[in-house]
């Protein structure tokens, strides 16, 4: 069953053949709330996402006709900035660095808590950030108040607190990707931006979030390179 979009309330596409899992998620997923969009295969999926804009999408590792890592290259294809998260009965630390390289934000093990699952989606969402979407131009600012206020239950004191950190670790993650690039080191590469993203989820740094995102997707581009290092130093005056 799936519901209409409603506001503001997210969207989001889950991909699951195992119609028990899948009520599971639906119904955690429904409580956040948000609306619910069900794919059972890559063929499905990809017919949700033709002209539709999605804020998150779960997907499962192994499908009736394909995997995961494959529907997500394809999904990208279409909308290359939307998070996704990957869930699988089996993880192990080369399965999980194994999706990370393929794109995905994070991996979850199934079965999988309630509060685990809703903690894991809302640290997704306050991560998204506006103007990701090529329909959408608006600019992200450089500090997004609203999400991290959200990402931190709405703790001002932990912000602040949060962004001096953030600030004070910027310089050295700034070039610990820029030797990652020179060297062509793909793996440190997408090491040092999956921790740079998740922290700028948590601070609000949204322009910084969405360069950072732009460059895991397409490292070789030179205005990637030169859109990440413009909002570091934005954040750095």
């Amino acid at each position: 069953m799936n519901t209409q979009s409603i506001g503001a309330t997210p969207r989001l596409l889950l991909v699951e053949d195992d119609m028990t899992s899948q009520g599971f998620f639906q119904l955690v997923l429904e409580s956040l709330p948000a609306t619910v969009d069900i794919a059972d295969s890559h063929a499905s999926a990809l017919r949700l996402t033709n002209g539709v804009r999605h804020d998150l999408w779960l997907i499962d590792v192994n499908l009736p006709d394909g995997d995961g890592p494959s529907l997500l290259q394809k999904l990208r294809a279409q909308h290359p900035s939307t998070p996704a998260l990957a869930h699988t009965a089996e993880v192990t630390v080369e399965v999980e660095q194994a999706l990370q390289q393929a794109g995905f934000n994070a991996t979850m093990a199934k079965p999988i808590s309630r509060d685990t699952l809703l903690r894991t989606v809302r640290r997704s969402l306050a991560q998204a950030v506006p103007g990701d979407d090529p329909g959408n131009p608006e600019p992200a600012p450089d500090w997004d108040e609203s999400a991290a206020l959200n990402a931190l239950n709405g703790q001002q004191a932990h912000v602040r607190a949060l962004r001096e950190l953030f600030l004070s670790e910027l310089p050295g993650a700034r070039d610990a990707v820029s030797q990652a690039l020179v060297r062509h080191d793909d793996t440190a590469l997408r090491a040092q931006l999956h921790k740079l993203q998740a922290s700028c989820g948590f601070v609000g740094a949204s322009r910084l979030a969405r360069a950072v995102r732009q460059l895991h997707h397409n490292p070789a581009s030179q205005q990637a390179q030169q859109q990440f290092g413009s909002a570091v130093s934005a954040l750095l005056r």
